[in-house]
């Protein structure tokens, strides 16, 4: 048993070789130059890997991983229609790079990200780390969204209060949603509005200088979704949910909603949640207004995947880079 010293910890031991301690047989003499302390150096230096070189990706995280999808910071939306796939650029960036660069996530997660089966370059899976990629005409999705952005690009949400105008400018001085951009307008931002809500309504409204993405967004042909909740007057049926699902007709064509839900009846009033992916003028007032229940107030609370939440009416918020890709993706870009 080992001595201790007077503070109680143990005394000195005798020396043990790492071969002794193995078991292992201690290298032969007769091999030069490979014996000793160089053959043990070189050994930890075969296992050791460095985490930025040859260290594979973990391609079971990179499944998991968490794809924060910013849009790219030099690519722009055109897209060379006749691209057959990924094409190798001698000159170009590394894709890990490109991600890393766009907030995607950080190289390494980039990495697991490829090595996952999560990237395509126009069009094609790519799992090989290191491909180099021309960011400005590639075209770049992760889960499907594409990494897109020009940053002169704006994309935001406001809440448009009731009463005022869905108008960057109003001839007869009513308040509208031009006021409350003004300062951005000033600062040399072009900024319009996608869609509107009448005056009696209030709610989600979005802003960009994004024209392809305005327009898609505002085609039916894309069938964004957006979603309403509406005091009615009046205590509704079940069967008016089915009836409006099955579609009713208007003035100006059929229509019918994608969800119907009664969130609650009190004192005569009914509040419902509606989904449709029409944009018709005063759309879901005139439908209620057929089935017999006209509509005391309204506000929008979802645009596709963009949610008005706990934003307080007046107030302006830029997008996150996990909305704008949904709202790409929405529209097949």
């Amino acid at each position: 048993m080992a001595s201790a010293s007077r503070d109680g910890t143990p005394g000195p031991r005798k020396k043990t070789s790492r071969a002794q301690k193995t078991g292992k047989n201690t290298p032969k003499t007769g091999n030069k130059g490979h014996g000793g302390a160089g053959a043990v150096s070189e050994g930890r230096s075969s296992k050791k890997t460095h985490r930025k070189g040859s260290s594979k990706p973990n391609v079971t995280s990179g499944k998991v991983r968490l794809n924060n999808a910013k849009p790219a910071r030099h690519q722009t939306p055109a897209q060379d229609p006749g691209a057959t796939g990924a094409t190798y650029v001698e000159d170009g960036v590394r894709l890990q790079k490109v991600l890393a660069s766009a907030g995607v996530a950080s190289r390494r997660g980039a990495e697991e990200l490829i090595a996952a089966g999560r990237v395509d370059v126009d069009g094609q899976i790519v799992t090989e780390q290191g491909m180099r990629i021309n960011p400005d005409t590639a075209v770049i999705r992760v889960d499907g969204a594409r990494v897109v952005i020009d940053e002169t690009r704006q994309y935001l949400a406001l809440n448009k209060p009731k009463g005022w105008q869905s108008t960057m400018s109003d001839d007869q001085g009513r308040p509208c949603i031009g006021d409350i951009v003004a300062e951005r307008v000033m600062a040399g931002q072009r900024l319009f509005h996608v869609g509107r809500l009448d005056a009696d309504t209030e709610g989600l409204l979005l802003l960009t200088n994004d024209g392809e993405l305005a327009h898609r967004l505002m085609h039916p042909s894309f069938e964004v979704p957006k979603t309403y909740m509406a005091e009615l007057r009046g205590e509704v049926p079940r069967s008016v949910g089915r009836t409006l699902k099955d579609g009713i007709e208007l003035e100006d064509g059929p229509v019918a909603v994608d969800g119907f839900t009664v969130v609650g009846v009190h004192e005569g009033q009914s509040l419902v949640r509606i989904t449709l992916h029409e944009g018709r003028n005063r759309i879901v007032r005139r439908m209620m207004e057929e089935v017999g229940f006209p509509v005391t107030s309204l506000v929008r609370t979802n645009i596709g995947a963009v949610s008005l939440g706990e934003q307080r009416p007046g107030s302006l918020r830029v997008l996150g880079k996990n909305e704008i890709g949904a709202l790409y993706k929405a529209v097949g870009l």
